[in-house]
């Protein structure tokens, strides 16, 4: 049985066992399985169900954070006040932040009086942040040593910090105006001597992050120095929050998502697909589809252009589609390529004459080698002449093919648009007419008309 099946298997159990008021049974079921999983169950009850179930769970804070944002949302609409502050205010403080902010005014009204003062500061400073920066990502809950401590008097402050910090692994060395001096980790601190001064010890050379970088620079930074978690600070340098890795991870899952969804041509979707309405599809596919439809009409134009060469070749209109088609197809795969290049930071824009060059060689090769097997079905169906126009326009198709699709993205990206916006419709168009017109452009000087 795969997990999807257990946890419907389960779910469906569970939910007989709760209408029938044997919730310590159910509840005891349920601590024996991982949080991940136990959340995947309650996900698949309703919420009125699923509710006297968490709240009965020592781990229910755990376990409610791994609930899909949607549904956290739905549970917190049955649940009473009290009882939701009490979940809300044992998460980590960038989870309970970002739940806040996805409940509707009324909602937020309702549940920041329950909570303690502490939580109600925490969640209005981190909720101020931008969304996708790193003041918006980060938790304030992370544990903090001062210069001057000793090795004993720091092991004993981190005992008293490890219940509420998301990571105690590395410590932050901060002064008075918490201004950020160092770091230094625990595997140090159990290795040297207790007598021994923090300020000794420290790593005083700290990578770190401003509260307004892009969230998406955050989890290069974490990524690049192989960060547990990554310092955040103010404009003024002192210490605000830290992101830690697991959130650099959803990160980049998003921005992958969101460029692979840009590649073919649709805006970002959010929650899981089979969830997603109808509207929401049509609306989110439907600019390209129709933008794209108006830039076909350019391939129409070019056919248009060229009725007594057609006519008066009809074998023209067999290799048509294989012709267009292979330079969109080019087209592409360079573009792929280079928009993830620039994503990863691998290419930027002053490559991109060196890279015209290189990207023209490979484009000839491919060209070339294309066309020596379209030129023998050319010479087949027609004849000589046919050939020699066939493997010209292929060489000429595929080489503009790959070289829009590679420049393509540089221009996106000097004009301040995501490179992933290069999608693979719009190259496709691009290059279906530029090919339809190269094709006929070079027919119509080595083939006669009439």
């Amino acid at each position: 049985m795969n997990e999807k099946d257990f946890a419907e298997t389960f779910a469906a159990k569970l939910s007989r066992a709760v209408a029938q008021q044997q919730l310590d049974e159910s509840v005891q079921q349920l601590q024996d399985l991982r949080p991940i999983d136990s959340a995947d169950v309650l996900a698949l009850m309703t919420p009125t169900l699923a509710w006297p179930l968490l709240q009965r769970l020592p781990n229910r804070a755990t376990v409610f954070a791994y609930l899909a944002p949607d549904i956290q949302v739905a549970m917190a609409q049955v649940f009473p006040r009290a009882s939701l502050a009490k979940i809300v205010g044992e998460m980590p403080a960038d989870e309970r932040t970002d739940l806040y902010k996805r409940l509707n005014q009324a909602q937020r009204d309702a549940l920041l009086p329950a909570l303690a003062q502490a939580e109600r500061e925490d969640i209005r400073r981190l909720s101020a942040y931008e969304e996708r920066t790193a003041g918006a990502l980060m938790t304030s809950d992370y544990a903090t040593l001062s210069a001057q401590m000793s090795v004993a008097e720091a092991l004993a402050a981190l005992r008293l910090e490890a219940p509420d910090a998301e990571t105690i692994y590395h410590a932050y060395v901060i002064d008075a105006a918490r201004k950020l001096l160092g770091v230094v980790s625990l595997r140090v601190l159990i290795l040297a001597s207790p007598e021994q001064r923090i300020a000794d010890l420290m790593m005083s050379s700290v990578v770190s992050c401003n509260v307004h970088d892009d969230q998406e620079d955050v989890a290069k930074t974490i990524a690049r120095y192989d960060l547990i978690a990554l310092p955040i600070t103010d404009d003024s340098g002192a210490l605000v929050g830290i992101v830690t890795h697991d959130d650099a991870i959803d990160v980049v899952n998003d921005e992958a998502t969101d460029d692979f969804h840009k590649s073919g041509g649709v805006s970002t979707m959010v929650g899981k697909l089979k969830d997603v309405s109808i509207r929401m599809l049509y609306r989110k596919r439907v600019f390209w589809l129709v933008f794209l439809v108006f830039g076909n009409l350019l391939s129409g134009l070019s056919i248009a252009n060229f009725e007594e060469v057609i006519a008066a070749n009809l074998v023209l209109v067999f290799f048509l589609p294989l012709l267009v088609d292979s330079g969109g197809n080019a087209g592409s795969q360079s573009a792929t390529l280079m928009v993830r290049a620039l994503a990863t930071g691998d290419v930027v824009m002053r490559d991109w004459f060196s890279l015209l060059g290189r990207e023209a060689l490979v484009a000839l090769m491919l060209g070339a080698t294309m066309a020596v097997a379209i030129s023998i079905i050319g010479y087949i169906r027609g004849d000589a002449v046919v050939s020699l126009v066939l493997a010209l326009s292929m060489i000429s198709v595929v080489m503009i093919g790959c070289v829009i699709g590679m420049s393509l993205p540089f221009v996106l990206n000097k004009l301040g648009f995501d490179p992933a916006a290069a999608s693979a419709p719009l190259i496709t168009s691009v290059c279906d007419a530029s090919g339809v017109l190269i094709y006929l452009f070079i027919a119509s000087k080595f083939l006669a008309i009439g």
